[in-house]
């Protein structure tokens, strides 16, 4: 088990660098969450799922850039809910993770991605929070 860990966890950082060296775009303003590629360290891979204080919310890489993209498997996601009128709600293939609306500060969760299509978004405001990613083998 450990040694198909590991094996992962290598493959999982040989995609992140490939990725990562095919980057480019432009921020967009018009208030909508755009998504990164995922960043990969020695213990696993880490994503930053951000909602509020204002009316932002966004998934992020720990290099700070928006998730797009992912490779398939397990990935450990810390919640920072700055607003008890907001939340960070994910839902795919086999994952259904929510913040909660009334609720705020850091969590974190552990969650296994598999191929297909992946959306977040704040419930009481899906209409402008939001933002989708693509998850592959």
């Amino acid at each position: 088990m450990k040694r198909t860990r590991t094996a992962l966890v290598v493959g999982l950082a040989a995609t992140a660098l490939v990725l990562a060296g095919c980057g480019g775009g432009d921020d967009d303003a018009s208030g909508t969450t755009e998504t990164t590629v995922e960043t990969t360290t020695a213990s696993g891979t880490t994503l930053t799922a951000r909602v509020g204080p204002g009316f932002d919310i966004s998934l992020t890489g720990s290099d700070g850039a928006a998730v797009t993209t992912l490779a398939a498997g397990a990935y450990t996601i810390e919640v920072d809910d700055q607003s008890d009128i907001h939340n960070f709600h994910l839902t795919g293939a086999g994952v259904d993770e929510d913040s909660g609306v009334s609720e705020t500060g850091v969590s974190t969760w552990t969650v296994t991605f598999e191929s297909g299509s992946y959306h977040f978004q704040c419930d009481p405001h899906a209409g402008s929070m939001n933002g989708d990613f693509e998850v592959s083998t």
